[in-house]
């Protein structure tokens, strides 16, 4: 088999750590196995150098910053591969450049366009373990880039994907994926294997443990992943293709995410066009928007909302003022303390009543949805922030979420069943 596996930053944080993972490397490679390494920065290096720069500079130039952060895998790879030869183990450190991880221009948040991986193949072929930076590649004028935090998953995927590996570990400081985060519900349980579907749900929702676009890459290019503890021998959760059994769950997880603001525009003109000035505003400073709200117009006018990333409200409410006035907007607000709660599962599709049953769920604690989202296999609503916990709570034990599948009381409906509606 070939295995691609990624170690993050906290399973790097050391010497001793690094010198664990070469151990594991190490073992991999005796049962048989290629392998090819790629790793992070040492946990908190990332930060250091990114606080560096803030000392020279209040907003530091985004060409200047990939060079700089780039540093810290650098120095990751190199240590690994010397705790690999000590070993007695061949391996060979790469950067981005050096594998040939071609990217956009989009400096501090590229994407992969293109893998050439010509000298991972030659390693491989001469027994010698690679061992890759992660983050990082180029663009097409030879300037360093970086893939945006978390994006050591993505280049492993991509390069799991590039060579057709048989599987690629993603090993981390958890060991696997829960129901929900065992921080707010200890009785949270492991999946042994989640959907690409799902897991990029969950992922895009606020669960930390992948980053969406090495679910995205994982899913277009059917790579097997695996979630794993860098600390334990656990065989963590596999992320891959959906099957009957993942179907008789009818809800898989609970995400929550506090990281977002709610901006709300209120009174504006009823009349074609209005959105796309809005929306198109923000496209072009690259604001990521998310849920989107519109109130049956009345009179010729009518209100908007929508969330953002809360580290782009402020900036978003400033880039939409002056727009605002254009249009003859009557107010702009601003709400920084809400949480969006989701719940994730592909068993939705065949199962009626999971709307009702979530809604009803929060309004027993007095909790009020202020706005409303879903897809095939997910129901997300935005909430006051200081109730998150306690949403959180309330769906994983209205759903079952810590007995095992065929514990649970509610059973799938027959294959072929017609899909209900939410």
């Amino acid at each position: 088999m070939l295995i691609v596996q990624k170690f993050g930053g906290t399973s790097v944080g050391s010497i001793d750590r690094i010198k664990n993972v070469a151990k594991r490397v190490a073992q991999t490679r005796a049962e048989g196995h290629d392998v090819v390494v790629v790793v992070s920065a040492m946990s908190g290096e990332t930060d250091r150098l990114i606080g560096l720069a803030h000392q020279i500079s209040s907003l530091p130039d985004q060409r200047e910053m990939d060079m700089l952060i780039s540093t810290g895998e650098r120095v990751t790879i190199a240590l690994l591969a010397m705790a690999l030869q000590e070993l007695g183990v061949g391996a060979r450190s790469f950067t981005g450049r050096q594998v040939g991880i071609l990217t956009d221009a989009a400096h501090t948040n590229a994407r992969i366009e293109q893998i050439t991986a010509e000298r991972l193949k030659q390693a491989l072929a001469e027994g010698v373990i690679p061992v890759v930076a992660g983050f990082q590649g180029i663009n097409q004028r030879s300037d360093v880039t970086t893939l945006g935090r978390g994006g050591s998953d993505t280049t492993a995927v991509a390069l799991a994907a590039a060579l057709k590996a048989d599987l690629c570990d993603i090993y981390t400081d958890v060991d696997g994926v829960y129901t929900t985060d065992p921080n707010i519900v200890p009785n949270a349980r492991k999946l042994s294997k989640i959907s690409y579907e799902e897991m990029l749900e969950m992922a895009s929702l606020g669960a930390k443990v992948l980053q969406t676009r090495s679910v995205e890459f994982a899913m277009k290019y059917q790579v097997p992943v695996r979630v794993r503890s860098s600390f334990n021998d656990h065989e963590g959760t596999l992320v891959t293709k959906e099957d009957q059994e993942m179907e008789q769950e009818v809800v898989s997880g609970v995400a929550y995410d506090k990281n977002q603001a709610k901006v709300t525009l209120l009174g504006v003109p009823d009349r074609p066009g209005i959105a796309s000035k809005i929306f198109g505003t923000l496209a072009r400073e690259n604001m990521v928007v998310d849920m989107i709200i519109q109130n049956i117009g009345q009179g010729g006018m009518t209100d908007i909302s929508f969330t953002v990333p809360k580290a782009d409200a402020r900036r978003a409410k400033e880039n939409l003022t002056k727009l605002a006035e254009e249009m003859g907007v009557q107010e702009i607000q601003l709400t920084e303390n809400i949480a969006k709660v989701s719940i994730v599962g592909v068993g939705m599709r065949s199962h009626s009543g999971v709307a009702a049953k979530m809604f009803s769920s929060l309004a027993a604690e007095g909790i009020n949805i202020m706005m409303i989202s879903t897809s095939e296999i997910k129901i997300s609503c935005v909430i006051d922030s200081k109730y998150t916990e306690l949403a959180v709570r309330t769906l994983h034990d209205v759903f079952e979420l810590s007995k095992m599948p065929a514990q649970k009381t509610e059973k799938s409906k027959p294959k072929g069943a017609k899909r209900a509606s939410k």
